[in-house]
């Protein structure tokens, strides 16, 4: 059964992006490649679809320089459709499998678990976008790589009141600086 997945990092005090919208504190925080590597490989494995916002969007194209090197998508992400919510303009990926919409999630969720086929949709950020799948009753899950940081402002990790007696622990690991969190979501 198709799962639908909030999978991200989060500074100790509960931000997805600094102030600027950087996510540069996140790549200077120490670990075990090999580690992250099989719990990556792991959860994209899982994964049929892709959902994010514009500013999650632009970032990953300016960061990877995608316009440039656009093969990077597909190293990165391969074929998995991806509904980029969007109310701007944004540029297009060459040959990258790219949807850009502005409907409503409860509009574009069915399509996207029909694109997932037996695998996991991924809302990949930001944290307002996946409020808005949790207030349609979409979410189930939220993976949370917590690194060793306080950032004091910033995009925040998910901007709505989820409260414990929806929220189960599934696990709990730390993987050496990083403690990895999953909850699933009840409805």
């Amino acid at each position: 059964m198709t799962r639908t997945q909030y999978y991200t990092a989060t500074s100790i005090d509960g931000f997805i992006a600094d102030a600027d919208n950087s996510l540069s504190w996140l790549f200077e925080v120490k670990g075990d490649p090999t580690d992250r590597r099989v719990e990556w490989d792991s959860f994209i494995g899982a994964v049929g679809a892709m959902a994010m916002g514009a500013t999650t969007y632009q970032w990953i194209l300016d960061h990877e320089r995608l316009l440039e090197r656009p093969e990077q998508w597909q190293q990165m992400y391969a074929d998995r459709p991806t509904w980029v919510f969007t109310h701007r303009d944004l540029p297009v990926i060459p040959d990258a499998p790219i949807r850009f919409c502005r409907d409503d999630v409860r509009t574009v969720h069915a399509e996207m678990v029909a694109a997932a086929g037996d695998r996991n949709v991924w809302l990949i950020g930001g944290g307002d976008l996946v409020g808005q799948f949790d207030d349609a009753g979409l979410l189930d899950e939220i993976h949370l790589g917590v690194q060793p940081v306080f950032l004091g402002s910033g995009a925040p990790l998910l901007p709505r009141r989820i409260t414990s007696e929806r929220l189960s622990l599934r696990s709990a690991d730390r993987r050496g600086p990083q403690l990895s969190l999953v909850y699933d979501v009840a409805h």
